[in-house]
C-alpha cells in the first residue's frame, strides 16, 4: 500500500524529541545537584518528561504517517506504550546522573534507553492492529534497535561532558546532546516505519480509537505544555539553586574570615605582641593547669618552678639607644630564656623587661636553680644592636611548688625574690625564702592603700623655693608629692612613686597633683601672691594623648594663667621617645604652660634633640652640683652646660644646693636660679606663705 509523511507533522514531531531531549537533560543536572527527597523528585519528573516526549514524538509521527486508509491506535497498547518509554527513560536518567557514573553505567544505560525507545515504537505499531498484519523486514528492525543504542550512548556520553563542563560550554553540549538524542528517536522510528510493509487491501481494526487531528493536536498542545513549564520550573530552580550556593558560599567565607579574626584575636589576647611568646593571663593559664596536674599526683616525686626574670641595665640602653635596639634586646632575652628552658616549660613575658618562666617535672630546688644560672648566663652574653655590642644581666627570683607556702601565691614568692636579688645587686639568682613574704605583703599593702590615698586625704603638696639669683628673692616653687600613711607615718617618693607606676597608679595621682598645684596657686592669688609652681610629669602622663587638654581643663577650672604653671620632666624621659615627647610638649606650649628639663647630665641627649624640645628652663642635676667644690672637671661642664642652655634661650636652674661655695661657684657661672637646703627645704603651702612673708628664710623643719 502507497504511505506518505506530512511534512509539517514529522517537523513538529522533531521539535518535540528535541526540547524532550532538552529539558530531560536539564532535569538530569538537577538530580545530580540536589539533596536526597529533591533529587528523587527531580528523577521521577525527568523520567516523565523523557518518556512522553519519546512517545509523543513516536505519536505525532505516526498521525503524519498517511495510508489512505482510516488509523486507529488501541487505548491499552497505547498506554502501555508510554509506560514503556517512560519506565526505560527513568533507568537510563538514574544511571546516567549517579556523580561516580562509568563507562560500565552509561553503557547500560545507553542499551536500557535504546531498547526502551525501540519497545515503546514497536508496541505503538502494535497497536495499530492491521489486518493483515504488518510484514517487517528484520535488518531493518536491527539496524533501528541499534541506531536507538548507539545514538543514545553518544547523547549520555554528551551529557557526563557537559555536566562537569564550564558554564559557557555547558549550554552547547546540552543542546549538543539533546540534538544527538531527538535524532536517535526519529532516526530509530523512521528506520522502524521503512521496516514495515503494509498488504494494499489493509485495515486497521482500531480505526474507530484514539485517531483524527483533533487528537493530533491536542496531543501535541499537552505534550509541548508539559514541556515547557517543566523547563521552566528546572530553570527556576537552577537559579534559586545557584543564588542558594553563592549565599552559602559567601557565607562560609564569612564564617571562615571570623574564625580567622577570631583565632587572631585569641592569640592577641593571650600572646604578647613583641616577642609573640605567652602573656601575664596565658602563664597564669599554664601555671594553674600545672598546679591542679601536679597536685592531683598521688605520690609526688617531682616540683615545679616559678621564676621571674627582670633585665638588669635595660632602661639606660632602651633610652640611650631608643625603643628600636630595646626591642631588640627584648626579643633577643626572649629567644635566649626558651632556648635554656627545658621542654614543657612556659616562657611569658608579663611586663617591659620583665619574663615568667614555669618549669615543670623538677627534681629537686637545686635543678631549678641550675637553670635560673643557665638563663643569667645567657642574658650575660653581649647583645649585637646596630653595630655595637650591648650588656646587659638579669635578676632571677625562684619560686617552688610544693614547699614554699600556697601554690597559689607562686608568682608573688618568686617576685618577692627577685627585688631581694635586685636589692643585693642584680646579675643572680635568688630562692624565695619566707621572710621575703612579709616584704611582699608591705608592698601589696602599701599599693592597696595607695588606691585610696586620695580620697583619704592622706597626698599633700610640700612646696620649694627656687631663688633668682639676680633679684634675691623666690621666683617660684617645685611642688614635690608626699603621702602620710596612717599606719607607717612618712613614705618616701622613691617607694610610693615606683609603686605608682609599677602597679598603674601613676595617671590619677599625676592627675591631683596637677589639679591641687592648680587649686593651691588660685588659694595664694586670693591672698594677693602670684606665684609660679613647677609639677613633675612622669613618662606615663607623657604618654597620655589628653594630657594637654586635662592640663588646660585644670587651669580653667581655677581662674589660673597657664604661664604660671611649669612642667618638669626628666631628660631620660624626653629622650626615650623624642617624637612622642615633642608632640606632647607642643601641646603643653600652645595653651601657654612653660616647660622645664630636669636633672639635665645624667641622660644622653644631643643637642640636635634638646633643641627640638619647646622647653624654657634647664635643670642641672644635683649630682653634678654635690661635686662642684671637689672637681674642676664638674666645674668645666657645668659651665658649658650654662652656656648651653643660654644659647639656647633657656634659664638654668641648679638643684640641690646645699652650701655656701656651691652657691658661689653656680652664681659665677651664671646660673639663674636656685634650689635647694641652703635656701629652704620643702614645706606645706602655708609655711611658704609665712616663710616668704618673713621675708628671710627661716630654717624650716620637714622632709627633704
Amino acid at each position: 500500500m502507497h504511505a506518505s509523511h506530512d511534512p509539517y507533522v514529522v517537523a513538529a514531531s522533531f521539535a518535540i524529541a528535541l526540547l524532550a531531549s532538552y529539558v530531560t537533560l536539564d532535569l538530569a543536572r538537577q538530580v545530580s545537584n540536589s539533596s536526597h527527597q529533591v533529587r528523587l523528585a527531580w528523577w521521577a519528573a525527568g523520567s516523565i518528561v523523557l518518556g512522553t516526549g519519546i512517545w509523543s514524538m513516536h505519536f505525532l509521527a505516526m498521525q503524519a504517517f498517511d495510508l489512505a486508509i482510516a488509523v486507529g491506535f488501541d487505548g491499552q497498547l497505547t498506554l502501555l506504550s508510554w509506560l514503556v518509554a517512560v519506565a526505560a527513560a527513568g533507568l537510563a536518567l538514574r544511571l546516567a546522573s549517579r556523580p561516580d557514573a562509568g563507562l560500565g553505567s552509561l553503557a547500560l544505560g545507553a542499551v536500557v534507553m535504546g531498547l526502551g525507545i525501540s519497545a515503546m515504537h514497536y508496541l505503538g505499531m502494535e497497536a495499530m492492529k492491521m489486518l493483515p498484519a504488518i510484514v517487517w523486514n528484520h535488518a531493518l528492525v536491527a539496524l533501528s534497535v541499534l541506531i536507538a543504542v548507539l545514538a543514545s550512548a553518544t547523547a549520555l556520553h554528551l551529557f557526563t561532558a557537559f555536566r562537569s563542563a564550564q558554564h559557557a560550554r555547558r549550554h552547547w553540549l546540552q543542546w549538543g546532546a539533546a540534538l544527538v538524542m531527538a535524532l536517535a528517536i526519529g532516526g530509530m522510528h523512521y528506520t522502524g516505519m521503512a521496516a514495515a510493509r503494509f498488504a494494499v487491501d489493509s485495515i486497521s481494526l482500531s480505526a474507530g480509537e484514539l485517531s483524527g487531528p483533533g487528537m493530533t493536536a491536542l496531543v501535541l498542545m499537552a505534550t509541548l505544555l508539559l514541556l515547557i513549564s517543566t523547563l521552566f520550573t528546572s530553570l527556576l530552580d537552577a537559579r534559586l539553586q545557584s543564588t542558594a550556593r553563592r549565599l552559602a558560599q559567601s557565607l562560609q567565607e564569612s564564617n571562615a574570615r571570623l574564625q580567622a579574626a577570631n583565632d587572631e584575636l585569641q592569640k592577641r589576647a593571650f600572646s604578647d605582641a613583641l616577642t609573640g611568646l605567652p602573656n601575664r593571663l596565658h602563664f597564669e593559664d599554664r601555671l594553674r593547669e600545672a598546679r591542679q596536674r601536679l597536685d592531683a599526683t598521688p605520690h609526688r616525686e617531682t616540683q615545679l618552678a616559678v621564676l621571674f626574670v627582670d633585665l638588669d641595665g635595660f632602661k639606660p640602653i632602651n633610652d640611650s639607644f631608643g625603643h628600636a635596639a630595646g626591642d631588640l634586646i627584648l626579643r633577643s632575652a626572649a629567644e635566649r630564656l626558651v632556648q635554656v628552658a627545658p621542654p614543657p616549660a612556659t616562657v611569658a613575658r608579663v611586663g617591659g623587661d620583665e619574663f615568667l618562666i614555669l618549669l615543670e617535672g623538677l627534681a629537686s630546688r637545686a635543678e631549678a636553680m641550675d637553670i635560673a644560672q643557665q638563663m643569667l648566663a645567657a642574658l650575660t652574653r653581649p647583645f649585637p644592636v646596630s653595630g655595637k655590642s650591648l650588656q646587659i644581666s638579669g635578676s632571677i627570683g625562684i619560686a617552688i611548688h610544693p614547699g614554699q607556702g600556697d601554690g597559689s601565691k607562686l608568682v608573688a614568692h618568686a617576685d618577692a625574690a627577685m627585688y631581694a636579688a635586685k636589692r643585693a645587686g642584680g646579675a643572680r639568682c635568688v630562692g624565695f625564702e619566707p621572710h621575703m613574704e612579709s616584704d611582699a605583703a608591705w608592698q601589696l599593702e602599701l599599693q592597696n592603700d595607695l588606691r585610696g590615698a586620695i580620697e583619704r586625704g592622706e597626698l599633700a603638696l610640700h612646696y620649694q623655693p627656687k631663688i633668682d639669683v639676680k633679684l634675691g628673692r623666690s621666683s617660684g616653687v617645685e611642688a614635690l608629692l608626699r603621702w602620710n600613711h596612717p599606719v607607717h607615718g612618712a613614705i618616701g617618693p622613691t617607694v610610693f612613686i615606683a609603686l605608682a607606676e609599677r602597679f598603674g597608679l601613676i595617671g590619677h595621682i599625676g592627675n591631683w597633683v596637677i589639679n591641687e598645684a592648680c587649686r593651691q596657686m588660685a588659694d595664694w592669688a586670693v591672698q594677693g601672691l602670684r606665684m609660679r609652681v613647677a609639677v613633675n610629669l612622669s613618662v606615663h602622663q607623657l604618654r597620655e594623648s589628653d594630657l594637654a587638654e586635662r592640663i588646660g581643663s585644670a587651669l580653667q577650672a581655677h581662674g589660673v594663667e597657664a604661664a604660671q604653671l611649669l612642667c618638669e620632666i626628666t631628660e631620660s624621659v624626653a629622650m626615650e621617645d623624642i617624637r612622642a615627647t615633642q608632640h606632647t610638649l607642643d601641646g603643653l606650649a600652645r595653651i601657654g604652660v612653660f616647660l622645664s628639663i630636669d636633672d639635665f647630665g645624667t641622660g644622653h641627649s644631643t643637642l640636635n634633640y634638646l633643641r627640638q624640645l619647646p622647653a624654657k628652663q634647664l635643670k642641672i642635676d644635683r649630682s653634678f652640683v654635690s661635686d662642684l667644690e671637689h672637681s674642676a672637671e664638674t666645674r668645666a661642664v657645668v659651665g658649658a652646660v650654662v652656656n648651653l642652655a643660654h644659647a639656647l634661650g633657656l634659664c638654668v636652674v641648679a638643684e640641690g644646693v646645699e652650701t655656701q661655695g656651691q652657691r658661689d661657684i653656680l652664681q659665677a657661672a651664671g646660673c639663674d636660679e636656685f634650689q635647694g637646703f641652703f635656701f629652704a627645704r620643702p614645706m606645706p603651702a602655708e609655711r611658704l606663705l609665712a616663710w616668704l612673708q618673713a621675708g628671710q628664710p627661716p630654717e624650716p623643719r620637714g622632709n627633704p
